[in-house]
């Protein structure tokens, strides 16, 4: 089983590079924008993104694309490109509100871009804990054509370990940091042969269920958050401004580290329990109705509903489980929440209140989520448990994100 990891280590020579670093990352800034212009030139003419490989084939003979090694002009279309895609699936959604990428200038200056090293741009010596990284051919400086990096990681990370597949140079609160994207083969043995199901959502961020055992998992703090940068960005008189893009810098950084705590910790709880095999909701349909249309979710469901970052969660539940011997499985979530998990028996109605799941039928009485997430696992488990109490359904285990240690805890009764 292949697996990737991403290590980010301090520059230690910052003093030394920086400066080159710098003349890099305003050349990236600079492609950037000659990409960006060429791309709203087609989309305005046409009404459609050009691929990457377009990018490469029409801007290779800039002067602009020799300021960076081929490689790494390469990546900058790239992220452009996947930048402009998942503005057109957000517009394709329903979000009116999203804006496409735009050029990277502030004030009258480039801002230095993340530069992304493949292959034949660097070259790394693990002994001694650097890196050298190309220049283009426009910024090369009589033979000097790299720039020699020395760098620290933590002290549990030996990259000889690792094969690199990529570095970014990253320009992060004033200073160049390095972050290395590798790949190696594991095998690990799986904790057992149970399984779990996983219900997604936007009060509990998710609902896991082990079959005789459930944990809720509220996203108490991320509305906290929405609420308190909503209002920060309110006060800003220009939607571009720095401090409007702090902002949204600093919650995006908190929203990743709550999805990253999470699955982190959904993976441990597995592990604790011998589970083999998690079941997850597939949710792409979520945002269109069985005849293709967008759904309309309300005004505030809407906006929730674009800010519900699941496929990352999946992403990342995916590749921390895998390390553990866990395979993630996406199934269908469909009649998952109108059904009851104990008789079968299906009816929209049975959902009485937010929260709230009582069967009619056979007179189980769940957390709705709780119930959505035995729903799923059961799709996944050739026996389901044989002990069908109930308890367990209405009354999960609760466990909240306590911001002040950055990690998840039960919640004191």
């Amino acid at each position: 089983m292949r697996t990737i990891r991403t290590f980010e280590a301090t520059v230690t020579n910052q003093r030394q590079v920086s400066d080159h670093l710098d003349a890099l990352g305003v050349a990236a800034s600079k492609l950037w924008n000659v990409a960006r212009y060429y791309i709203q030139e087609r989309w305005e003419a046409t009404g459609e993104i050009p691929e990457g490989r377009e990018l490469k084939s029409t801007l290779n003979s800039h002067e602009r694309y020799r300021d960076l090694h081929s490689q790494s002009s390469q990546r900058v279309f790239e992220e452009l490109v996947e930048a402009f895609d998942s503005w057109q699936a957000k517009r394709q959604n329903g979000d009116d509100n999203a804006r496409p990428p735009g050029y990277r200038k502030r004030n009258g200056s480039h801002p230095r871009s993340t530069v992304t090293f493949k292959a034949d741009g660097f070259r790394h010596d693990a002994r001694h804990r650097r890196v050298r990284l190309s220049k283009g051919t426009n910024l090369k400086e009589r033979h000097l054509d790299f720039i020699l990096c020395e760098y620290r990681t933590r002290p549990d990370i030996d990259l000889s370990e690792w094969r690199i597949q990529q570095i970014r140079a990253v320009h992060k609160r004033g200073e160049w940091r390095l972050q290395f994207v590798c790949r190696t083969t594991i095998d690990p043995e799986p904790p057992g042969a149970g399984t779990a199901g996983i219900d997604l959502g936007i009060s509990n961020i998710a609902a896991l269920s082990f079959g005789g055992e459930s944990i809720l998992f509220p996203g108490n703090v991320l509305k906290q958050d929405e609420y308190y940068f909503g209002k920060q960005k309110g006060k800003c008189d220009d939607s571009q401004s720095s401090q409007r893009k702090r902002l949204d810098r600093i919650r995006t950084e908190r929203r990743t580290h709550f999805i990253h705590t999470l699955t982190k910790h959904i993976v441990r709880e597995c592990v604790e329990r011998d589970i083999g095999t998690v079941a997850v909701g597939d949710l792409n349909g979520i945002r269109v109705d069985d005849t293709g249309e967008t759904r309309n979710w309300g005004t505030r469901g809407n906006r929730d509903l674009h800010s519900w970052a699941y496929d990352r969660f999946v992403s990342i539940l995916r590749y921390k489980a895998e390390a553990e011997g866990v395979t993630v499985e996406q199934v269908s979530e469909r009649g998952t929440s109108a059904t009851c998990s104990v008789c079968k028996t299906r009816d929209g109605d049975q959902r009485v209140e937010r929260g709230l799941y009582v069967c009619e039928t056979c007179d189980t009485v769940a957390n709705a989520d709780v119930n959505g997430a035995e729903n799923i696992r059961r799709k996944v488990t050739p026996n389901p448990a044989v002990d069908r109490s109930t308890g367990w359904l209405a009354q999960p285990a609760v466990h909240l994100f306590d911001r002040s240690v950055g990690r998840f805890a039960p919640r004191e009764n």
